[in-house]
């Protein structure tokens, strides 16, 4: 390893031979400029556009003898060659059976979570879920450092492949449940940066977020769309309401609330839209990562506003 660049909770930014990797100490233990690592380069060769970095996949001076979290009995990522043992939030304690109405923000990408935050703003105690799609690892997220650090989010937890978060579920279920238990008055749920994808209506991690409607509502939650929108994706089935927004809808089997913002044309399918005004979004937005394929706040307001929409939905449902 040739340089450090930064550390922060949970995650070190580090150069190999010249080239950016990320590490994840707690899984793979703490660097230092000079030990021997291998890493994983698949990403960076492809070329993809949110991973194009290395990614630290065994240091062997300082991460051979890691031990498993004291007291746990639930493996991460089982029978791979990262498996490792965490505590789970289920373990030794009893769950409520339903949510009690509380929302469930669901996203179907990471860049949604910071404007659905400042839609719900600081005074509702908020835990983040993460689910497949996208990135596991919940310390490869900046926005969630800072949205923790500023008071948006209470917790986050990390479910089922997901891991590296301040709590980690086995399920969306139990994890919605865990968050009713500690007293949480919403749930905002995504997947991790760099979503999923194949092009086809069906075949992306986006639909994570009808699954955690589902889930939201067999537990009598509030279940609430983020839509994924755009008025600057270069991509026709992005343009608007995204098709993935469509395919979400299609697999949600229960009420769902969908945010639109006024003002904004929406196309005929999306006829279970609720429209609410969003006037103000850009200055409650002001202090937080606006950022979606390389676009901020003024390259696609539509976006921002959007899930803007659906984090002020979830407020008013929680009033």
């Amino acid at each position: 390893m040739t340089a450090v660049l930064e550390s922060v909770e949970g995650l070190s930014r580090i150069e190999v031979d010249g080239r950016l990797c990320v590490a994840y100490p707690r899984l793979t233990g703490p660097v230092e400029l000079g030990d021997e690592v291998i890493v994983n380069t698949q990403a960076r060769e492809l070329e993809l556009g949110s991973g194009g970095f290395d990614v630290l996949y065994v240091n062997l001076t300082r991460g051979l003898d890691l031990p498993a979290e004291a007291g746990a009995h639930v493996v991460k990522l089982p029978y791979t060659p990262g498996q490792s043992a965490a505590r789970h939030g289920e373990e030794g304690r009893t769950l409520p059976s339903t949510l009690s109405g509380i929302p469930v923000v669901c996203c179907s990408l990471h860049s949604q979570v910071a404007p659905v935050c400042a839609g719900i703003g600081t005074e509702v105690r908020v835990a983040y879920v993460q689910l497949a799609g996208g990135a596991l690892p919940l310390s490869l997220s900046d926005t969630l450092r800072l949205l923790r650090a500023r008071g948006y989010l209470g917790t986050t937890i990390a479910v089922g492949a997901c891991l590296d978060g301040e709590v980690e579920c086995v399920s969306a279920a139990s994890a919605f449940l865990w968050a009713v238990a500690e007293g949480f008055d919403a749930v905002v749920c995504a997947v991790g940066p760099g979503i999923v994808g194949t092009g086809t209506a069906f075949g992306h991690g986006g639909l994570a977020a009808a699954e955690a409607a589902n889930t939201a509502s067999a537990l009598q939650g509030s279940p609430v769309i983020a839509v994924r929108a755009s008025e600057s994706d270069e991509r026709d089935r992005h343009r608007g309401a995204s098709h993935h927004a469509r395919s979400v809808l299609e697999l949600c089997l229960g009420e769902v609330v969908v945010p639109w913002p006024a003002g904004y044309d929406a196309p005929e399918w999306l006829d279970r839209r609720t429209e609410l005004d969003v006037s103000g979004w850009e200055e409650l937005c002001a202090d937080l990562p606006l950022s979606h394929m390389g676009r901020g706040p003024t390259d696609d307001r539509l976006f921002f506003a959007a899930a803007f929409a659906a984090g002020r939905a979830a407020a008013r449902s929680g009033e």
